[in-house]
C-alpha cells in the first residue's frame, strides 16, 4: 500500500445523496480561504500554501522529501498519529522591496500544511525527519512484517 493525501471523505455511498453531498463539499471547498483541511477534532486547519512533496519507496522505509525553502527547521511541527502523518509550520516573509509603484513577490510565505494516510504496516515509533540545504526529509521504516520474506520451495 502506497502513501496517499489523507483527505477525510464520507465512505457511505449507499445512502441515496452522499454523492451529492461530496460534491457540494468539494463545491465548497473551492471558496475557503487558503487551502484547509479538518483535523481530527474538526477544526479547519487553514494553510497559505503547500510545498512540494516527493515520496519514495524503498524495501525497508518510505522517505518523503518537502521542499522547504528558507524554512527554519525549528519551525516545522511532524507528527504521526491514528495513521496520519502531518507536516506543518510557517515561513516568514523578507523585506519586501517596492520601486517606482510595483511590488514583485513570487515566493509564498505564512502556514503550510499537509497531511498524509499511512500504510498500516508501518513502525510509526521509527520515524525520524532531518532538513538538510532547504529539503525535509522523513524516513518512515516498514514494520517488520510489511517486508516480503523468500520462502524456499522444496
Amino acid at each position: 500500500m502506497a502513501i496517499v493525501r489523507y483527505k477525510p471523505q464520507n465512505e457511505n455511498h449507499t445512502q441515496p445523496w452522499s454523492m451529492l453531498d461530496q460534491l457540494y463539499r468539494e463545491m465548497n471547498s473551492l471558496f475557503e480561504p487558503g487551502l484547509g483541511e479538518r483535523g481530527e477534532e474538526g477544526k479547519l486547519e487553514v494553510a497559505d500554501w503547500a510545498p512540494a512533496v516527493d515520496i519514495k519507496e524503498n524495501e525497508s522505509a518510505y522517505q518523503l522529501h518537502v521542499d522547504l525553502p528558507g524554512v527554519d527547521p525549528k519551525q516545522v511541527e511532524v507528527t504521526a498519529e491514528h495513521g496520519v502523518l502531518e507536516i506543518k509550520g510557517d515561513r516568514n516573509s523578507e523585506l519586501k522591496e517596492s520601486r517606482d509603484g510595483y511590488t514583485r513577490v513570487e515566493r509564498q510565505y505564512g502556514r503550510f500544511y499537509r497531511r498524509f494516510t499511512l500504510p498500516d504496516q508501518v513502525d510509526a515509533d521509527g520515524i525520524k525527519a532531518s532538513a538538510e540545504h532547504g529539503v525535509l526529509t522523513v524516513t518512515i521504516p516498514k514494520a517488520a512484517t510489511a517486508k516480503p520474506r523468500r520462502i524456499e520451495v522444496s
